[in-house]
């Protein structure tokens, strides 16, 4: 998947049920983000990008997370991840690893390693909604379904998918 897709506003459609606006704080931020997967398995989102350094912060560990995204993985859909690093998903969220392993086939991991971690992108991204977290400190950021705040942000994210390479796999095989 690396980069090479291009959207016009007029191709992104708007996401009900979903807020615009800013927010502040990991509950808000981790409410957000089970809100927007659980909107995805209802809407049927054909394609999302998650991006974060270590995905610390997000609710990766909670069953409804992993419930919705169970719910959401069926044909033609896509998810990309891109981190700095995997490990604190291997070690903090086992729900997670599973549900990674089972739908291997939907899913492309990316590592960025010659990223700065405090410049790395915490988002959420699909051509319905975005959410992304601009103060990782505070845990504060903006989301909503903006076209031309959703076109900035897949464009920034197919720049740093371009630079990355492939990471945690659904397996690792040895003899």
């Amino acid at each position: 998947m690396p980069g090479g897709f291009t959207v016009t506003e007029a191709e992104l459609p708007e996401s009900a049920g979903l807020p615009e606006r800013q927010f502040v704080g990991r509950e808000a931020f981790s409410g957000l983000i089970r809100d927007a997967f659980a909107c995805a398995a209802r809407e049927g989102w054909p394609e999302m990008i998650l991006s974060d350094a270590t995905f610390e912060d997000w609710p990766l560990r909670d069953r409804a997370v992993v419930d919705s995204l169970c719910a959401w993985s069926k044909t033609g859909r896509r998810l990309t991840l891109l981190a700095a690093h995997y490990d604190v998903v291997l070690r903090n969220y086992p729900r997670f690893v599973v549900w990674r392993k089972t739908w291997s086939h939907i899913i492309d991991c990316r590592v960025c390693r010659t990223a700065d971690t405090l410049d790395f992108p915490s988002v959420l991204w699909s051509r319905n909604w975005a959410l992304q977290r601009l103060d990782l400190n505070h845990s504060s950021g903006t989301c909503g379904s903006s076209p031309e705040r959703r076109v900035k942000l897949k464009e920034s994210l197919a720049e740093r998918l371009r630079n990355s390479v492939p990471g945690f796999p659904a397996s690792i095989l040895g003899l």
